[in-house]
């Protein structure tokens, strides 16, 4: 049986594929338990820096597996209910993960991102589309709501009117406008795309490691924090690392104009 989740580590850089091409990687219950193992065991590798997630094949990810939702219509009403609110409880652990894990997370993506793959998507800290990705939010064609942080991240990503508008109307969008609407960071040729993320894979993989953690961790915690709040958590953070020997390497780089070498924190 070939595994719905890869894998693998080149370096500081671990790369989780989902890998349910003939399907449009749609996510099944396989792998969403495989994508709570892994996220899991890579937010808690120190000796990482990244963490990249693709789609095998021609697609990012088309959504949940309608196969799967089929199984469940056998079922009461109110026995689906249950079942489907653990399920979702399984899938929200990955998006709570990918979202409180020190590294920074990066969105490889391409062909379909609907549904759960563009929550996932949303949930990444940058993503990197090709120009031939197409985007929906998909969920009023089976008549339910977004999961995955679907309605946490759009507001904040795209504004009030625009999530309305992908979530509401259910309009198929393409790599432009997801580009304009601040989906995502940059839009590239089909064959430059893995490059493209590479790229941004080692820039991240050689950033001073603390000063890195602690700006995805400052840019998390802001929408929940007063502006004292955030300025005192800015201010202890700076504190933190210009204690540290990444500070003294980037300081004496900068004066003595040389590329700095950053090393562990």
């Amino acid at each position: 049986m070939t595994a719905p989740l890869l894998v693998t580590r080149d370096g500081p850089v671990a790369t989780l594929t989902l890998n349910r091409p003939e399907a449009l990687n749609a996510l099944d219950f396989a792998m969403i338990d495989a994508l709570v193992a892994a996220a899991a065991d890579v937010a808690a590798d120190e000796t990482l820096r990244v963490v990249v997630i693709r789609g095998a094949g021609k697609h990012f990810m088309a959504g949940g597996d309608i196969r799967n939702f089929h199984g469940e219509l056998g079922k009461p009403a109110a026995q689906r209910e249950v079942a489907f609110r653990d399920l979702i409880a399984r899938v929200h652990a990955v998006i709570e993960t990918l979202h409180r894990m020190p590294h920074p997370v990066v969105a490889q993506v391409q062909g379909a991102v609907a549904g759960f793959g563009l929550s996932l998507m949303n949930a990444c800290d940058l993503a990197v589309a090709a120009d031939n990705a197409y985007f929906a939010s998909g969920y009023q064609q089976i008549a339910v709501t977004p999961d995955g942080g679907g309605t946490y991240w759009l507001p904040r990503i795209a504004g009030q009117r625009r999530a309305a508008e992908i979530v509401l109307l259910n309009e198929r969008f393409g790599a432009p406008q997801a580009l304009a609407w601040g989906l995502v960071n940059r839009v590239v040729p089909l064959a430059e795309l893995e490059a493209a993320v590479a790229a941004i894979a080692d820039s991240l993989a050689r950033a001073p490691v603390l000063a890195l953690r602690n700006g995805k961790r400052l840019l998390r915690e802001s929408p929940g924090r007063t502006l004292s709040g955030q300025l005192d958590a800015e201010a202890k953070s700076f504190a933190a690392c210009a204690a540290t020997p990444d500070f003294a390497e980037g300081v004496g780089a900068f004066l003595e104009k040389r590329p700095a070498r950053f090393g562990d924190a």
